[in-house]
């Protein structure tokens, strides 16, 4: 597959800045692979389309509030630095993007807040435009990153262009979000609100969860034409005996596993076993998924509409048939579907 064949004309106007009112009020496309077929719902019914006995696998990361605003010693520059994850706890450092990455340099000191409680110093330049912060902070670590975090704001997707507001702390955040980790949210459980997920514990449809730290890679552009050569950012992920136990017995009761997002989606590729199988994983994934793939665990899967060229788009060609697919989104663009984080879900069966 060619990175070209991924192009296809989005307009601006359908790139979602805010969420629906309610979670799981945005529209769902509904694809059926084995007949073509494509149906317009409400997401809220997406409980119609499985069965008792059925799985649905989440990701259980929780974004932080990664983007902070501080400023440059001496000079007083205003700095926009984002946290892409913590290197070391003891020492607190931190592995960051820095905006203007030409500004920075190490030994520069970095002031954020009041100016007074936290300041970080450049340490190491690892990038063009990453660096590694060390924080000098007294206190105690559980202290520390609640004082970060108060100072931080959600890592909207860069598609997204407002400033976040106070609603995004909460809406860019799934509702079952438990390990600290990622800087981009798992898209698709975004969807689900407490109701639904009580309808689908009532109806019998196993819940389970994985954890993939969802990076930024997910947004870096791709800048080959032959996918091949395309190497994926790594993500931290944890697949846990007692999910490897749980969708094992599914598969082998012939019942069907659904990946709630395409992290989902990868997590289980990364974990597969033989016999349609998963086993127990944890560490780094920088598999990268896009047709032909062929899948054997997972048995449908829930997306949100993705922007043109992302590698997002690619896992979902691969799982739908990129015929299909592709159709799926020429149909999703005229009738106005909302693309990105805060967009419209599609369901492939």
């Amino acid at each position: 597959m060619k990175l070209s064949q991924f192009k296809f004309n989005l307009p601006e106007e359908l790139i979602a800045q805010h969420p629906v009112p309610q979670r799981d009020e945005s529209r769902m496309m509904v694809v059926n692979r084995a007949t073509g077929e494509i149906e317009h719902r409400v997401f809220k019914e997406i409980i119609n389309y499985f069965e008792e006995g059925d799985i649905f696998v989440f990701n259980d990361t929780r974004v932080f509030p990664a983007r902070l605003y501080g400023y440059k010693e001496k000079t007083g520059a205003r700095i926009e630095v984002f946290l892409l994850r913590e290197l070391n706890a003891e020492n607190k450092l931190w592995d960051v993007l820095v905006e203007p990455a030409r500004k920075i340099r190490i030994g520069n000191k970095l002031y954020f807040g009041d100016g007074e409680s936290m300041v970080a110093e450049v340490i190491d330049n690892t990038t063009s435009r990453g660096r590694t912060l060390r924080f000098l902070y007294d206190g105690p670590h559980d202290e520390f990153k609640k004082e970060l975090f108060a100072l931080g704001q959600p890592p909207l997707p860069h598609y997204i262009l407002r400033e976040p507001e106070e609603l995004d702390a909460e809406r860019y955040q799934t509702i079952y979000a438990e390990k600290e980790g990622a800087v981009v949210a798992p898209a698709a459980g975004l969807h689900f609100s407490r109701e639904l997920l009580k309808r689908l514990e009532i109806k019998g449809i196993n819940q389970a969860f994985l954890t993939v730290h969802s990076g930024l890679g997910n947004f870096r552009e791709i800048d080959v034409e032959d996918l091949t050569k395309h190497r994926m950012d790594s993500e931290q992920m944890e697949v846990t005996q007692e999910l490897v136990d749980t969708v094992n017995a599914i598969k082998d009761s012939q019942h069907r596993v659904c990946a709630i997002g395409t992290s989902v989606l990868r997590g289980i590729a990364s974990a597969v076993s033989m016999g349609g199988h998963m086993k127990t994983y944890t560490g780094w994934t920088n598999k990268f998924i896009f047709p032909p793939y062929e899948f054997t665990v997972t048995d449908a899967l829930l997306s949100n509409f993705h922007l043109p060229y992302s590698t997002m788009l690619m896992m979902v060609a691969a799982f739908g048939g990129y015929d299909l697919v592709m159709k799926a989104y020429d149909e999703a663009i005229k009738e106005k579907y909302r693309f990105g984080a805060y967009g419209d879900a599609m369901l492939i069966i």
